[in-house]
């Protein structure tokens, strides 16, 4: 259960301990992330058994500037399995056919390789390091920068 990994409450909306009134509640969030704005959230799920494994968003807090931001999360049980990726790339390529996206961007944390490396895979170029970006468990952590743009002459 997501709310039970010791990273995914802290960088997400996910709680923490993972009882099922509190993952309801959040599962409601995302629906309404949908309609009223701020992007949209998906299950990543497996396709044999339609279980889900993960999470996978597209935010649009920046769109005023053409920017929209990417952040997906795969429960500890199944990584390396290639769900990220798969979604990744879906959404990615969504995401860019959107008249209003000129950029799409993700963070991922130094070490996490799998994640950076994901991300790699299906096309986004890491730009930069931002250092103390996000405040992590109330400790500020530096973050890897990585964006795809939807014109593949401009990446």
């Amino acid at each position: 259960m997501p709310g039970r990994d010791p990273l995914i409450p802290l960088i997400t909306s996910v709680p923490a301990g993972g009882d099922e009134v509190a993952g309801r509640d959040f599962v409601r969030r995302q629906h309404r992330r949908a309609a009223t704005g701020p992007g949209w959230s998906f299950a990543i799920a497996d396709a044999d058994t339609d279980i889900a494994v993960g999470q996978i968003g597209l935010w649009r807090r920046d769109i005023a500037h053409g920017r929209a931001s990417i952040g997906y999360w795969i429960e500890s049980g199944h990584r390396g399995k290639g769900y990220a990726g798969g979604a990744l790339r879906l959404l990615a390529d969504w995401g860019a056919a959107l008249d209003e996206v000129s950029r799409l961007e993700l963070y991922v944390e130094p070490w996490n390789e799998g994640s950076w490396r994901t991300a790699e895979s299906v096309g986004f170029r890491r730009e930069g390091l931002l250092r103390r970006w996000l405040k992590i468990d109330g400790t500020p952590r530096d973050m890897y920068m990585y964006a795809r743009l939807p014109d593949p002459g401009q990446q």
